[in-house]
């Protein structure tokens, strides 16, 4: 019952704000749905024990071999969770900004957590692709319609780049459904399909490229950059904090062990692409003048150490993966929505225009100084148990030879994000005022008090980091038996 109230809950508010006339209305109605869905969440993970609660099952398409079959494992429940605390602070945080036909705005942000748990629920392939859908085809009017100057031209890249992912996802899901015992949809049925090495191999790149695109990971990653500077903040948010993570979701529930085999042949090519793209983000992010584009390609280094510790086939490594997609996500839509108050006071983005602005707006310096330490994994946050957990798997794994090489490169990385980091600190909030800035006011109440909570959940993670850990953890176990038990 519990992952069809997260499903519903958002889908019914949302066709009900279309109705919302009033801006106002709209906008109280997506806050109340919102806690609504973050209440329901919380309630599935105090359900761990109860498993008729968290699973359901009923017919939808038996024509097809394919059912309305949703629940809650680990990996779920976390990104659950993720998902419906992520909305209610975006709502709260942008509760002062103003949207042309706030209606259309709020009841599509709705309408896209709804396709969102519903990937994160689904046990059943045909299901996780029209939720697949369902969450992106929103975010293209998000995109579209509320963006910046050159909003249309990225929306019109960022459709083309999704809709061959999702093409290619279609046609590997469609031919494993031929390949299943029982011509079935069913995740179960999925892992007992029967394929040659050859099939797997080319089913493995169908798969992998859809997920990669929305991850996105080096070569499949230059519509996120643009995406992310021409989209209005709060869709940013979405699109970074939760959407990513379809993408390694994918990975874990429907590629690496339902293709064990080419999961394992293909590991170096993938985590070769992935620390290619970890350096090069990197590089670029440090040359970058807009806070937009260096969070972005922030993010891109982040998402690939996930990928790379999922090939790295080991509980530790696909454990932190897990834990990282809440800890990430909870990290980036903090600095997302310190952005979000620089760009709605000065009206610019562009570092080298701002500077000072500790004098002037302490509270606003203080928390972007401790989201900023979290997003580069310093001791007691979040970000380091998952990165130490990642780091740890793909420095031991067995299923490559170059592992250290991998672990090595990707820790280089990191120490680069350290620098371009700091570095905007340092431009941004330190230093002198100018005439931007010298009229800089600090942060309302609410926005600390949104602020102030992701803070604590940072610190409480990266202190006591055991509730994730063991919500995650048989899932964990699930997923890597199925991965090693076909390897040579």
């Amino acid at each position: 019952m519990i992952p069809v109230l997260l499903i519903t809950i958002p889908l019914l508010s949302g066709i009900i704000s279309f109705f919302l006339k009033k801006g106002a209305s709209a906008r109280i109605w997506a806050l109340i749905s919102s806690l609504a869905t973050l209440t329901t969440a919380v309630l599935g993970l105090t359900c761990f024990s109860a498993k008729e609660s968290l699973y359901a099952h009923a017919e939808w398409l038996p024509s097809l071999g394919s059912s309305f079959s949703v629940g809650l494992d680990g990996m779920g429940q976390v990104l659950g969770l993720l998902t419906a605390l992520s909305f209610s602070i975006i709502f709260i945080a942008t509760y002062r900004s103003a949207y042309a036909k706030p209606n259309n705005f709020f009841a599509l942000m709705l309408l896209s957590q709804a396709g969102l748990m519903g990937v994160f629920v689904a046990f059943d392939a045909l299901l996780f692709y029209f939720f697949w859908e369902l969450a992106l085809i929103p975010v293209y009017f998000l995109c579209s319609q509320w963006g910046g100057e050159r909003r249309i031209q990225v929306t019109i890249k960022f459709f083309i780049y999704t809709f061959i992912g999702s093409l290619l996802m279609l046609i590997g899901l469609i031919y494993l459904h031929f390949k299943t015992p029982d011509q079935s949809f069913a995740l179960e049925s999925f892992y007992k399909a029967t394929l040659t090495n050859g099939e797997q191999s080319w089913l493995f790149w169908l798969l992998f490229i859809a997920f990669a695109i929305k991850m996105p990971i080096f070569p499949f990653h230059t519509w996120q950059p643009d995406t992310y500077e021409q989209s209005n903040t709060a869709v940013t948010m979405v699109l970074s904090g939760i959407m990513v993570k379809m993408g390694i979701f994918g990975l874990l529930r429907w590629l690496a062990p339902v293709l064990p085999i080419a999961t394992w042949a293909w590991g170096d090519t993938i985590s070769t692409l992935c620390v290619i793209g970890m350096i090069y983000a990197s590089l670029v992010a440090m040359k970058q003048d807009d806070l937009k584009r260096l969070i972005a390609y922030s993010s891109i280094v982040h998402v690939g150490l996930m990928c790379l510790a999922i090939f790295a086939t080991n509980a530790m490594a696909i454990q932190g993966a897990i834990i990282q997609m809440f800890n990430h996500g909870v990290n980036i839509i903090g600095l997302w929505i310190v952005v979000e108050l620089i760009e709605r006071q000065f009206g610019t983005r562009k570092i080298s225009e701002l500077g000072g602005l500790a004098q002037k707006a302490p509270a606003m310096a203080i928390l972007l100084v401790i989201l900023s330490l979290a997003n580069v994994a310093l001791p007691i946050t979040n970000a380091f148990v998952g990165e130490f957990l990642m780091f740890s798997g793909v420095f031991n794994s067995t299923v490559s030879n170059y592992n250290i090489i991998f672990a090595v490169l990707a820790l280089t990385s990191i120490i680069l994000s350290a620098v371009y980091t700091l570095n905007m600190i340092q431009r941004v909030f330190l230093g002198n005022t100018n005439t931007l800035t010298e009229t800089a006011k600090d942060i309302f109440l609410n926005e600390k008090l949104v602020l102030w909570a992701l803070v604590a959940i940072i610190i409480f993670l990266g202190v006591y980091p055991k509730p994730l850990l063991e919500v995650s953890q048989s899932t964990v176990d699930a997923i890597l038996t199925k991965m090693i038990s076909k390897h040579p």
